[in-house]
């Protein structure tokens, strides 16, 4: 199957004239008159963007997000591939109205007629995993609504598990053949992370769910729309949300011409990317222009409209925290804390020097700080950091790596808004303000609003617990290693026994000390929990 998978895939890109394309740009003369000598007896007048994003649709919703990845970073890309790429956003083939129609009726047990009062037979959009339709219908409480269909395509999962299938076995093979290094990058883990987002996006019930809990998340900010879902008319197949009225983010002269602050705009993208990250901990993971739209109506003009929340990455607080401190540090040029960071954490092996990383750190990120966007290219500094990284044997984290896909997308899209904006200082005011909030008393007393129920329960237990403690204490693994020193040491057994004892016994009284005082403060503090 594999195999198979691999010669269509190859068979792809060989109908399409991708290794011509290849080879075009090849650094040798000789290469690329090989590349010419192939393209004999093949129809390639299409241009090369329009066959690269043709064959990308061909081999279906993996290599399509891939492609949509790439649409962001024009940086990287020739103008005309890009221009093609971004049609992957939300411009792939669609398939039948009449197949939607049936999954409709299907995941609902009711005619289309009975479920909506108006239905567009034309989809609104259609990329890798669904289409959209536009419809019209009457909800529970009787209110005229205007909702937009989610539908999957038709016989989805086979062709993403054949997919993952062959991404498995080109991991394993990856890290089979190249050595310590590619072990060091974790193919094996990155794919299976990747997998597991990929199916989570063929059930439309678990992006309900994810928007749902965005929406809540962002409830106080101002500058945001999330759709609302409709629990009633959601299935895994099907999602009935409302309907979003607004202008494709990538559409700047649009908007520009509707009054939107294209500077202001790109600030809010900023802003809104690490509050996810680092104040919720749950983000938005497919951040390409086909998923963002702006409105512009008088009501809520230049408000960020979110759309497609089949991929969401999470982060723990371990993995915000560490990150934070990262780009905190690194927004006030901090390198050795950098360095002293990854150290910490594992990421690098404990030989390593700090100084010798902090002043490879400083050599990578020094040269593209105070300077715009269109001076700078985050991908650039992510390869020259991925480059750092082999040398120091830095080892890739599988969870991460939706949020440096989603931050190469921020950044992408952030140039294509204004080109003119400063990453670092619109995002370090923000960092560090949650810093504070993470390490001041607010967090403190955040923690013991948290707990406090936990140790009132506790509180009437602690007597019991005590009992048990000093009962019990002596069988510990630790206290039988003393015991076996005692009476190795008989001179001193009895002193060492009441000391012991003594110990425990002063332990015990303080702990329940504490704790009635602890409880006395949360009277003081939370009245309200009595």
């Amino acid at each position: 199957m594999k195999l198979l998978r691999g010669a269509t895939i190859f068979w792809v890109f060989f109908r399409y004239g991708l290794d011509e394309i290849v080879l075009a740009q090849a650094p040798y003369s000789g290469l690329r008159t090989v590349g010419r000598l192939l393209t004999v007896g093949r129809d390639l007048r299409a241009p090369r963007g329009a066959r690269l994003r043709m064959a990308l649709e061909r081999l279906g919703p993996l290599f399509v997000k891939f492609g949509q990845v790439l649409s962001t970073r024009r940086d990287l890309l020739p103008p005309d591939i890009a221009d093609q790429l971004a049609l992957l956003q939300d411009r792939v083939p669609p398939f039948p109205a009449e197949v939607a129609i049936a999954t409709i009726e299907r995941a609902f047990g009711k005619p289309l007629d009975q479920l909506f009062t108006h239905f567009e037979r034309t989809p609104v959009a259609s990329a890798s995993i669904a289409q959209v339709h536009f419809a019209e219908m009457t909800d529970r409480e009787g209110v005229h609504r205007k909702v937009a269909v989610k539908v999957l395509r038709p016989e989805m999962l086979p062709v993403v598990e054949k997919d993952i299938s062959l991404m498995r076995w080109m991991a394993a093979w990856i890290e089979r053949a190249g050595g310590v290094d590619a072990r060091r990058l974790r193919p094996r883990e990155v794919v299976d992370e990747f997998a597991k987002y990929l199916r989570d996006e063929l059930d439309l019930l678990r992006e309900a769910s994810n928007a749902v809990q965005l929406r809540r998340n962002l409830k106080d900010n101002p500058r945001v729309q999330i759709p609302d879902m409709l629990w009633e008319l959601s299935a895994p197949e099907v999602l009935v949300m409302e309907r979003m009225e607004g202008v494709p983010i990538s559409q700047v002269e649009r908007l520009r011409s509707a009054g939107v602050d294209i500077h202001q705009l790109a600030v809010d993208g900023v802003t809104l990317f690490f509050t996810q990250v680092f104040r919720d901990g749950f983000f938005h993971a497919d951040m390409h222009p086909g998923n963002i739209f702006v409105s512009t109506d008088p009501a809520s003009l230049g408000r960020v409209i979110l759309l497609d929340f089949g991929i969401v990455g999470t982060l723990t607080e371990v993995d915000k925290d560490y990150l934070a401190q990262n780009f905190t540090a690194f927004f006030r040029r901090d390198y050795r804390r950098v360095a002293e960071l990854h150290v910490e954490s594992g990421w690098v092996p404990r030989k390593t020097r700090v100084d010798e990383l902090e002043a490879a750190v400083r050599a990578v990120c020094e040269p593209y700080f105070d300077r715009p966007l269109r001076e700078i290219s985050l991908g650039m500094v992510l390869l020259r950091l991925f480059q750092t990284s082999r040398r120091f044997e830095v080892e890739i984290q599988p969870q991460l790596v939706l949020l440096q896909k989603t931050l190469l997308n921020v950044e992408g899209l952030g140039r294509e808004l204004d080109p003119d904006l400063d990453l670092w200082s619109t995002a370090k005011p923000f960092l560090e303000k949650w810093m504070v909030e993470q390490m001041g008393p607010r967090r403190l007393l955040r923690e013991l609003r948290r707990q406090s129920p936990h140790w009132v329960k506790k509180l009437p237990e602690l007597p019991l617990l005590l009992h048990r403690y000093l009962e019990q204490g002596a069988r510990t693994p630790h206290q039988q290693e003393l015991q076996q020193l005692i009476e190795a040491q008989r001179t001193t057994n009895e002193l060492m026994h009441s000391l012991l004892r003594l110990r425990r016994l002063l332990h015990g009284i303080l702990g329940f000390a504490l704790g009635a005082l602890a409880v006395l403060v949360l009277q003081r503090v939370f009245g309200v929990l009595w």
